[in-house]
């Protein structure tokens, strides 16, 4: 009776062990937490060469998007090949901390995603993390005619890789995600 005690106290004390190294995804093997970073500005440049449009989101706040503000420089052209950089950065920190470096650090750990409703419109994903699965830092964006709509961007953490390119199926948490208003000319 008492062997059969001490066998379950074991597996109690191993289901346990497991349970407690699992609870924490924000625990990585080279010994550092996931600090989740104040992301304050979401600026995502497009340039074919000699027309460069910039979709900039800047909440200074850091949570209040009721004061947040959306600008875009200009419309597309249409049947245009852009070159996209998106960059974030936390601007309540003096000089602006650039969270863009850190994310590509741990390329890894996170992916961007881009979606759009304006038909024609199509986003590549150009750079790769050291597994060579896509990060989304560097883009390729692709019009086609002439159109309105929206173009999403979200960084999401820790997402599955690889995936089929959509955010909702590849799961993780999401970092930042911003909205704004396209138009294709």
């Amino acid at each position: 009776m008492k062997n059969l005690q001490t066998i379950k106290l074991i597996a109690v004390l191993f289901i346990s062990s497991i349970l407690l190294s699992s609870c924490s995804d924000d625990h990585h093997e080279d010994g550092h937490d996931h600090e989740e970073e104040l992301i304050t500005t979401v600026t995502y440049t497009l340039s074919n060469g000699s027309d460069v449009v910039m979709l900039k989101f800047q909440d200074l706040t850091g949570g209040s998007i009721d004061d947040a503000t959306y600008e875009v420089s200009g419309p597309l052209n249409a049947n245009t090949i852009y070159t996209g950089s998106v960059e974030l950065l936390n601007e309540t920190e003096s000089p602006a901390d650039n969270i863009t470096m850190e994310v590509k650090a741990e390329g890894d750990e996170h992916e961007f995603f881009y979606l759009s409703s304006v038909i024609g419109v199509l986003i590549s994903k150009t750079d790769t993390d050291v597994n060579g699965n896509p990060i989304g830092i560097e883009t390729s964006l692709t019009t086609g005619n002439a159109g309105a709509g929206t173009l999403t961007i979200i960084l999401k953490h820790e997402p599955t890789k690889p995936n089929n390119g959509v955010s909702d199926a590849a799961g993780g948490s999401t970092d930042a995600e911003v909205t704004f208003n396209i138009t294709v000319q």
